[in-house]
C-alpha cells in the first residue's frame, strides 16, 4: 500500500517506530554489509554510525556464530528465503579489558526482508535487505509483563478473578476445606457518581492495601471485579472466618474517618461461604451473602448455611439459609 510519504516523513515515522519498539533498524546492501543503522545501535556496545567502513552483518555476532548469521543473510539476499529469523549472541562491551564475555553477552534475534528494485516484478533484482534486531531478553521481559497483566488487576496489583478462580480449583482438587470471603466497599456506585472515577480508584486502591495488611501469608487475596475483593482463608471454620471478617470491617470503619465534612464516610460489607462443590457455586453463594449484608444496611457479614442430604443430588437438596 502506497502511503504517499516523503523521504522526510518516512524518517520521522522510522524514528517513532524505533522509539516505540526499541528494535534496532538496519539496512543491508546486496552483499550483506550494513548501509544504515538506527541510533539505538549503540546498545550493541559500539556506535556504528561513527565508522568510515560499516561492518558486515555477521561481524555483529560473537565469535563462532558469524557463519550462522551470514548463511541466514545470504538466503534472504539471494531470494532463497523471504522470512524467518536467527538468534545469536553479541558481546556488547566495547572494551576487552577487565570484561568477562559471559557478563557482556546479549542475545538478539535478527529478522530480514529483501528489498527488490521492481516490487511486483517476478524478475526484480534484490538490491539489499531491511532488518530488525530485537533483544531476546527484552522480548522475554515483555512476554512476562503480558502474562502478569493477564492475571493481575492493573489498579491494585492484586491477582484478578481469573487467577483467584484457578487457585480455588486447585484447592478443590486437593479436597482441603477453605472459606471464601467476598468484601466490598459500601455505596461505591454512589461515590463514583458524586466524586468521580479518580476518587473511586483511590478508595479501591486504599481498601486493597488495607486488606493486604489484614491477611496472613497463607491467605489468598484478589480483586474480583471493579468493587469486590475475594479472600481465601485456610485452616479456618465458618465461625472463625465470620469473626475475622467482622473484625476487618470494624477496623476499616474506624480507620476510614472522614478528614473533612466533604469527604465520604466509608464502610464495607462481606459475604462468606465454604469452598465446596464448584468454584462458581462457592463464589455465587459468597456474593449472594454479600448482597444480603449490604441490603441490611452495610457494615455486616452475610453467611450462607447449607443442609445437604447425602442421598439427594446437591442441586435438589441444597437449601441455603442466609444469616446476617
Amino acid at each position: 500500500m502506497d502511503m504517499g510519504l516523503s523521504a522526510l516523513e518516512g524518517r520521522v515515522l522510522h524514528g517513532l517506530l524505533e522509539e516505540a519498539s526499541g528494535d534496532i533498524v538496519i539496512k543491508l546492501d546486496e552483499a550483506g554489509f550494513i548501509l544504515h543503522a538506527s541510533a539505538n545501535v549503540v546498545q550493541l556496545g559500539e556506535d556504528l554510525t561513527s565508522r568510515l567502513l560499516m561492518p558486515h552483518i555477521s561481524d555483529l555476532a560473537e565469535v563462532g556464530h558469524g557463519e550462522l548469521v551470514n548463511d541466514y543473510a545470504q538466503q534472504v539476499l539471494t531470494g532463497l528465503s523471504e522470512g524467518g529469523s536467527v538468534e545469536f549472541p553479541v558481546v556488547t562491551c566495547a572494551s576487552d579489558e577487565g570484561c568477562l564475555p559471559a557478563a557482556c553477552r546479549r542475545w538478539y534475534a535478527l529478522s530480514l526482508r529483501p528489498i527488490i528494485d521492481e516490487p511486483g516484478n517476478p524478475d526484480g533484482k534484490i538490491i539489499g535487505a531491511l532488518g530488525l534486531l530485537r533483544s531476546v531478553q527484552h522480548l522475554r521481559l515483555l512476554e512476562g509483563e503480558l502474562h502478569a497483566r493477564a492475571v493481575t488487576d492493573p489498579l491494585t496489583g492484586l491477582a484478578n478473578r481469573h487467577a483467584f478462580c484457578a487457585s480455588l480449583r486447585r484447592q478443590l482438587a486437593h479436597g482441603s476445606g477453605r472459606v471464601v470471603v467476598v468484601f466490598a466497599v459500601d455505596r461505591m456506585r454512589a461515590m463514583f457518581l458524586q466524586y468521580g472515577q479518580r476518587t473511586a480508584d483511590e478508595i479501591l486502591w486504599g481498601f486493597a492495601k488495607f486488606l493486604e495488611t489484614m491477611t496472613q501469608p497463607n491467605y489468598e487475596l484478589a480483586q474480583l471485579d471493579n468493587e469486590r475483593f475475594g479472600v481465601m482463608l485456610s485452616d479456618m471454620t465458618l465461625m472463625t472466618a465470620r469473626e475475622w471478617a467482622e473484625e476487618v470491617l470494624q477496623i476499616f470503619s474506624a480507620l476510614a474517618i472522614p478528614s473533612s465534612a466533604k469527604a465520604p464516610q466509608l464502610s464495607a460489607s462481606a459475604g462468606l461461604a465454604k469452598l465446596e462443590h464448584t468454584v462458581d457455586w462457592t463464589l455465587r453463594q459468597a456474593e449472594l451473602a454479600l448482597v444480603m449484608a449490604r441490603a441490611g444496611g452495610g457494615m455486616q457479614v452475610g453467611q450462607c448455611d447449607y443442609q445437604t442430604s447425602a442421598t439427594v443430588p446437591h442441586s435438589a437438596a441444597t437449601q441455603p439459609a442466609l444469616s446476617v
